[in-house]
C-alpha cells in the first residue's frame, strides 16, 4: 500500500474515469486520505494481512495510492511493470519498492512493459486485468487502457488466457478499468452482469467462472458505481478475507452478504476520500504472491 501525503485527483485520468468525482484539491482532503489509509492499513494487520507500507510525499502523482496498477507479482518469483496511459501515471513506479520485494521475497525476474508507452500501448496491472489465479484466466473489458498486443504479451510470459469482453455504464461509456466491475475469489465471484454489452460477455465470462465451479454473484449498477466490485481476496490469519470499502458493503444485499460470508470474512475498510479518485480497496493493494526468503 502506498499512504498519499498530498492526495488530490488526477486530471489526466478524468477524461475516461467516470467513477471518478470533480474534487478541488484541499488540504482537508490529504489529510483525510492519509488516515483512511493509515487505518486500513492497520485494520489489515490486525486480521493478520502481512502489509508493506511506503509513502508518497510526492505533489505530481495522485494516483500513487492505487499502486497496483504499475505492477504485480506473481508465483515463481515473477514481477511485472506496466505500461500507463496517463503521463503523471507513469512517475509511481519505484525502484525503492521492486528492490524491497528483492530483498524480502524470492524473486527471479522482472519483466518491464513499460518500453511500449511510446507506442500507445496500455496495460494498467491488475486494474485493466482480473486475474483469475487458479484457472489462469486474465478477464479483461475493452478498454483505452487495455491494449490487446500488451495483453497477449503478458499472457504468454505468464501463462494466462486472456478473455476480452466489452462493459459499459449507463450513459454508454466504456468501464475503464476491469477491477471496477469484477472480483474473483476462491470460491466466488462478483461482476457486474448489467454493464456487460450483448452476449460476449454472458457467454466467455459468467459462463466460465461457473464452469470453475464458483459462485457467480450478480451485481447491478448501482452497486458497481458504489464499488461493490472493486474488492480483493486476502489471507488473513484465520483464514481467507474478502477486503472491500464500507461504500462497498453497504450496497450489498444480505443475501449477497450471506453468499460471500459462506467462505470469507468480510472486511469493509472505511476509504469515502480516496473513492473520490475513482478507485476503491481493490486498487489500494498491489498483491504479493511471492514466496518470503528464509
Amino acid at each position: 500500500m502506498v499512504r498519499p501525503h498530498h492526495f488530490t485527483i488526477n486530471t489526466q485520468t478524468a477524461v475516461d474515469n467516470a467513477f471518478q468525482r470533480d474534487v478541488s484539491e484541499s488540504a482537508d482532503h490529504a489529510a483525510c486520505a492519509y488516515q483512511e489509509i493509515t487505518r486500513a492499513a492497520e485494520m489489515l494487520r490486525d486480521l493478520g494481512v502481512g502489509v508493506h507500507l511506503f509513502e508518497d510525499a510526492g505533489t505530481d502523482t495522485p494516483d500513487a495510492v492505487f499502486p497496483n496498477n504499475w505492477f504485480s507479482t506473481h508465483a515463481g518469483g515473477h514481477i511485472a511493470i506496466y505500461p500507463m496511459k496517463a503521463p503523471n501515471r507513469r512517475k509511481e513506479r519505484r525502484t525503492d519498492i521492486i528492490e524491497m520485494l528483492k530483498r524480502q521475497y524470492r524473486v527471479q525476474d522482472v519483466i518491464d512493459y513499460s518500453g511500449l508507452e511510446p507506442d500507445g500501448l496500455f496495460l494498467e496491472g491488475t486494474g485493466s486485468m482480473v486475474l483469475d489465479h487458479i484457472d489462469r484466466v486474465a478477464y479483461a473489458v475493452k478498454s483505452d487502457r487495455t491494449n490487446p498486443v500488451a495483453l497477449e504479451r503478458f499472457c504468454t510470459h505468464f501463462n494466462f488466457e486472456p478473455i476480452v469482453f466489452p462493459a459499459e455504464d449507463a450513459k454508454g461509456v466504456p468501464v475503464y478499468h476491469t477491477n471496477v466491475l469484477m472480483c474473483v475469489a476462491t470460491d466466488f465471484a462478483m461482476i457486474g452482469t448489467d454493464l456487460m454489452v450483448g452476449p460476449e460477455g454472458w457467454q466467455k465470462v459468467v459462463r466460465r467462472l461457473e464452469q470453475s465451479g464458483r459462485d457467480v454473484i450478480a451485481l447491478d449498477r448501482g452497486q458497481i458505481a458504489r464499488f461493490a466490485g472493486n474488492a480483493i481476496e486476502l489471507q488473513g490469519r484465520d483464514g481467507r478475507i474478502l477486503a472491500l470499502s464500507r461504500t462497498a458493503h453497504a450496497a450489498l444485499t444480505c443475501e449477497q452478504i450471506a453468499r460471500i460470508e459462506a467462505s470469507v470474512k468480510i472486511a469493509a475498510l472505511d476509504i469515502p476520500t480516496i473513492e473520490m479518485a475513482g478507485g476503491s480497496v481493490r486498487c489500494t493493494l498491489a498483491g504479493i504472491h511471492l514466496a518470503p526468503r528464509d
